[in-house]
């Protein structure tokens, strides 16, 4: 191969290589530009402010209210009163004293850990059983051992 042989060659790869290059560099550019789009961090929406407690919770349909009491009983002792359309939260719920074909008794999650009666609380959210409720979050009165 002659000298102008071998740099009309070398000038034909160049060239190839040129042309790969700039479509490479183009195509960087194309994507760099649409990154930053695709990247911008949307709106985040806004929290709601709560109105009542948070979920689970139960509001006490009772007309004169009802007792809160120490275990899921009418024979345990009353550890408070609440008045008709009080919101509670609720922990658990456990299956205790039957009340006019209700035997579902609910654990407060209010510092004093009492129960109601579900029976005269509508409950909003769902409500776990006891048993499936973490040991160290069920207190006072021992909920596990009404656990059905």
């Amino acid at each position: 191969m002659s000298t102008t042989e071998v740099l009309a060659a070398r000038g034909k790869k160049l060239a190839a290589g040129a042309g790969a290059l700039s479509t490479a560099l183009a195509l960087g550019a194309t994507l760099l530009v649409a990154a930053p789009a695709q990247a911008k961090p949307q709106p985040q929406p806004r929290p709601q402010p709560q109105t009542g407690p948070a979920k689970p919770y139960g509001t006490v349909t009772a007309a004169r209210g009802m007792n809160e009491r120490q275990d899921p009983s009418t024979d345990s002792a009353p550890r408070g009163y609440l008045r008709n359309r009080t919101q509670v939260g609720l922990v658990c719920k456990v299956r205790a004293q039957n009340i006019r074909g209700n035997d579902v008794w609910y654990l407060l999650r209010e510092h004093r850990s009492t129960w109601v009666s579900a029976k005269h609380v509508t409950n909003t959210g769902y409500v776990k059983y006891c048993k499936d409720v973490q040991r160290n979050r069920v207190q006072p009165g021992d909920a596990a051992k009404y656990a059905g």
